[in-house]
Parts: structure tokens; sequence; C-alpha cells
């Protein structure tokens, strides 16, 4: 990962993936969380919500569950996912309603506890 990014595009691209989630999470505070800058939760448990970070080609969103990205797999259509994470590049940004939709989803499951994996 860098720690700066590698062109302007992607700077532009990062920046706002920074502001963006701010504008979107009163309250919460800005950290590195599991090795990438990202947000905590407002509140005593400091939850992290969001995670990002820019690479040579591409950037990516975390928001630190396994549960938030399957369940908006249709709306992240055209995006590379994994479980944990959507990946885009300068070219083909990660749109901001799609963003705040990840953001109140893992909202959502921070209110709610997170989902207990089922035992073997």
């Amino acid at each position: 990962m860098h720690t700066s990014p590698p062109c302007p595009q992607i700077s532009g691209t990062a920046c706002r993936l920074c502001v963006t989630p701010r504008a979107h999470l009163p309250g919460a505070v800005e950290c590195i969380g599991y090795a990438m800058p990202g947000f905590r939760a407002a509140g005593p448990q400091g939850k992290m919500s969001l995670g990002y970070a820019a690479f040579a080609r591409h950037l990516g969103v975390y928001p630190h569950s396994g549960f938030v990205i399957p369940l908006l797999l249709t709306d992240c259509a055209g995006f590379k996912t994994s479980k944990s994470g959507v990946l885009f590049t300068p070219d083909n940004p990660l749109p901001t309603t799609l963003l705040h939709k990840i953001i109140d989803a893992k909202l959502r499951e921070i209110a709610a506890g997170y989902p207990r994996k089922s035992a073997p």
C-alpha cells in the first residue's frame, strides 16, 4: 500500500475517499486500522466503519466486515469485489451513493451487533 498516492489521478480519488466518509459519518474518528487509513464510528466502542487504500493501479474500500459487501453485490456490479472490499480505478470511481450504502450497511451491522459465525 502506498502511504502517498502514486499519481495525481489516484491522489484526487483517494482524497474523495477521505472527505466523503468524513461528511457521512458525523463524529467519526479518523484512524489507522488494519494497516490502512479509515474511520471509527462515534461512540465509546468506536468500531471500525470503513477503511480505504490507494495502490499503484487501483483503490479499495473496506468496511472491515465479511457481511457488508455480499449484501450489496447488485449495487457493486461493474467493480471487482471480495467479501471484504470493493476495488476500483480512478477511471471508474466508486459512486458516492454506493460509498454511502456501504457505510450505512456497516453502521447497521455495528448497531445490531456483529453477525455470529455458526458453530461447526
